[in-house]
């Protein structure tokens, strides 16, 4: 496994939307998130999560150290399965959780270290694991405390700069569905929400401690994660997102492995605001912002660091 990371940092990700659902919200008919309260738009950390492990994925195409352990159609046990074989366990996932729990003791017994060994190759083989952490249900079901991994990465909801308005629009389509339908009619009707515009903010987290304490995140990792949120969309387009992009990515590397200030005191070096203040029309673009870094406001011991 490559050195851990020794150094901590903090990360602001700008990124908009422009005529997409950018994170439908599954308990109002798939409608953009909006905070009720104020009028913001909501992307959840997970929605965003799911971009990165995409990117990874399709650019290392499972190669050995870069395995991605949410996926799309693999079930989670399989990959735990896996693991337990390092410890000579077969098929795990499927015994019952006494019959499993008898299994692991009689290797403990034998001076195997069964917790360090499965979250040792878990780590190693699977990049979203090592990065972000993961409950594994299977080990947990064993009682081992390597079923619950704390990732060293950790992501924030984003949410608008200004609220947005989500708009409903009406689709039609000369294709039906079925053969008493053709008979009736030429077309039928659908719905899709958009956000006509809105750019977002989303705050992160790295712990160089988590990284060198329990997943091993090295400097290749980290090179890798800034390129998957720069391009966490490129690759991602989807007529029901509709034009969405990262603009900036704002990032604060401490000199120390514990940091050298409060992560609020530079988040709050961050500011976006519109570029005419006056300007009553809707934001419909980011050269309606402007971003800024005040970097005079930066402790002793943080660099600033602007990619996008």
């Amino acid at each position: 496994m490559s050195e851990p990371i020794k150094n901590r940092y903090e990360f602001v990700i700008l990124f908009d939307v422009e005529n997409g659902n950018p994170n439908g919200d599954p308990d109002a008919g798939n409608m953009p998130r909006v905070d009720p309260e104020t009028g913001l738009g909501i992307v959840t950390d997970v929605c965003l999560k799911r971009k990165i492990r995409n990117y990874v994925e399709t650019v290392k195409e499972d190669e050995a150290g870069y395995r991605i352990y949410v996926k799309d159609g693999v079930p989670l046990n399989r990959s735990d399965n896996e693991s337990f074989l390092q410890v000579g366990i077969e098929n795990a996932a499927g015994m019952k959780p006494e019959e499993l729990k008898k299994k692991i003791k009689a290797k403990k017994d034998e001076g195997i270290g069964v917790d360090l060994a499965i979250r040792d190759f878990m780590c190693l083989n699977f990049f979203d694991i090592r990065t972000f952490g993961a409950v594994m249900t299977t080990m947990v079901k064993g009682a081992l405390n390597c079923g619950q991994v704390r990732g060293p990465v950790q992501l924030g909801f984003a949410r608008s700069i200004e609220p947005v308005v989500p708009q409903e629009v009406t689709i039609t389509r000369v294709a039906i569905t079925t053969e008493a339908d053709a008979e009736k009619k030429d077309t039928e009707m659908g719905r899709k929400y958009i956000v006509p515009y809105g750019l977002y903010r989303c705050e992160g987290y790295i712990s160089a401690n988590l990284a060198r304490k329990v997943t091993g995140f090295s400097e290749k990792d980290l090179e890798l994660l800034w390129q998957a949120i720069l391009n966490m969309f490129e690759n991602d387009h989807s007529a029901a997102r509709g034009k969405m992009a990262v603009r900036e990515l704002i990032v604060f590397r401490h000199d120390s492995e514990l940091g050298c200030a409060p992560a609020w005191k530079l988040f709050e070096t961050v500011r976006v605001a519109r570029k005419d203040p006056e300007d009553p029309a809707p934001a419909r673009a980011y050269h309606d912002y402007i971003v800024s870094v005040d970097e005079a406001a930066v402790p002793a011991g943080v660099t600033c660091i602007r990619m996008g």
